[in-house]
């Protein structure tokens, strides 16, 4: 019946013990103190009723009402009991029926009973003071000093009456007095402490539904993180060969038709060797690992390479395509990451020079410059076919593919792809376009301090 947390030991009214370990090693402290007082308050009261019970028996005044007062007592006990165990039940969750709106008139009952035993005996004035902190925790606090008061006076009263005294004596008038401020101040800080409880459990929850809402945001960032990167694998891999894949089928389809069994033959190798060295790049960006074509080579070697399978790729496709690379600079050993954006970023750029430019040529540029290293790619097709304006060099969050990389179909992602590989290095990329005019990527990687060694 009481909504006040001096009558449960689980915490409060309408407060479960905390469910989470983080929670109850917060406020184990507070928990501790504030059930040793609970259990105190319940246990003091219940003595002091029995107490109040033995003395009125072994005393047999008034004849037979002994008997009726303690029948009252046990009332009393039974009322306050009730009230104790519903709250105790319902705070720790076992029953859904709340106690708490009936506190007041459970207090009134527990205070009344307690007058009209206390008209019958002197000896049940004691139990006032197990009775004030009730009245703190369920009545607002002016409210509640007001009946401490009467409560007070009522006891002075009684015991003026048992003595028989025409005048009341000192410790009569005293001890309820000091009992009363003792337990206005107890109460207040009891609490005092209980808000201070409170405040803990509120902050532990809290702070647990901001891991939880922090660690469910950090998975989705991983999710879109590991998605994105699967993407630009994909795309720069995947993509890129069954691309030449296809075109190398069709030109062999092609060299069939005609009749030139031995061409075709050789763009048949040239797609199983595409197809191999894909398969070769799934398993490694499954592992996580860099690509194999950087594996027990370098930099520069896998580059000339790429722009040498370019240059078969066009031709097995029919076209006439001259890819070379330049290096300027003393070539130095650059860290992982900076070897894989650069290759895939060549990878990118001369597929789309083979598939889409129609060039001539194209050219790779890979300069070393110490605190930085920088590779552009040049070709000299037919440059974007609906740029933003002639001339236009696109760089940072602005690059979109369009004509050389683009496509309703989504090949457009290659650039945006390129952009996000070289921002996750503090580098930068820029892209010069014009039609008719050629394109020209341009790279810039910052290579912070690190102290490369040169290759000789």
């Amino acid at each position: 019946m009481s909504a006040t947390p001096a009558l449960h030991p689980s915490g409060g009214p309408g407060t479960h013990e905390p469910k989470n370990p983080l929670s109850a090693v917060e406020t184990a402290s507070s928990e501790a103190i504030l059930r040793v007082l609970r259990v105190t308050l319940h246990t003091g009261f219940a003595a002091l009723l029995v107490v109040g019970v033995v003395r009125l028996l072994a005393s047999g005044s008034r004849g037979s009402f002994p008997f009726l007062w303690t029948g009252l007592a046990f009332v009393l006990a039974a009322v306050y009991l009730t009230g104790t165990i519903l709250e105790h039940r319902h705070a720790a969750g076992r029953i859904r029926f709340n106690p708490r709106r009936y506190g007041l008139p459970w207090l009134a009952a527990v205070t009344a009973l307690w007058v009209l035993l206390l008209a019958g005996s002197a000896d049940f004035a004691w139990l006032a003071f197990p009775l004030f902190f009730l009245h703190l925790h369920l009545l607002p606090r002016r409210a509640a000093l007001l009946t401490i008061a009467l409560m007070t006076a009522a006891v002075i009263a009684s015991q003026w009456s048992a003595s028989g005294d025409p005048v009341p004596h000192a410790a009569a008038v005293v001890g309820p007095l000091f009992g009363a401020a003792f337990a206005v101040i107890t109460g207040l800080a009891y609490g005092a402490l209980y808000r201070e409880a409170e405040n803990q459990r509120r902050a532990a929850d809290e702070l647990r539904r901001t891991r939880q809402e922090l660690a469910a945001s950090q998975h989705g960032a991983g999710v879109l993180a590991e998605r994105e990167r699967l993407a630009r694998e994909i795309h720069d891999t995947l993509a890129q060969g069954l691309s030449s894949i296809v075109l190398l089928a069709r030109a062999a389809e092609q060299s069939l038709a005609h009749g030139d069994s031995a061409t075709a033959a050789s763009r048949v190798a040239l797609m199983q060797q595409t197809a191999a060295d894909n398969l070769a790049e799934a398993r490694s960006f499954v592992r996580g690992l860099s690509s194999p074509q950087l594996h027990d080579t370098t930099l520069v070697e896998a580059l000339r390479r790429l722009c040498g399978e370019t240059e078969s790729g066009a031709a097995a496709a029919g076209a006439e395509l001259r890819c070379r690379l330049e290096v300027d600079g003393e070539p130095a050993e650059l860290p992982q990451p900076h070897q894989v954006a650069l290759l895939r970023a060549a990878q990118a750029s001369l597929a789309n020079v083979r598939d889409h430019a129609h060039a001539g040529n194209a050219v790779v540029t890979l300069t070393f410059l110490g605190t930085e290293v920088t590779m552009d790619i040049y070709d000299d097709g037919v440059g974007f076919g609906a740029p933003p304006a002639a001339g236009t060099c696109v760089s940072g969050t602005g690059v979109r593919g369009t004509g050389h990389d683009g496509g309703a179909d989504g090949s457009g992602f290659g650039l945006r792809s390129l952009e996000e590989r070289v921002r996750a290095l503090n580098g930068s990329l820029e892209l010069e376009t014009a039609p008719g005019e050629g394109t020209v990527v341009a790279i810039r990687l910052p290579l912070d301090g690190f102290g490369g060694d040169t290759l000789g």
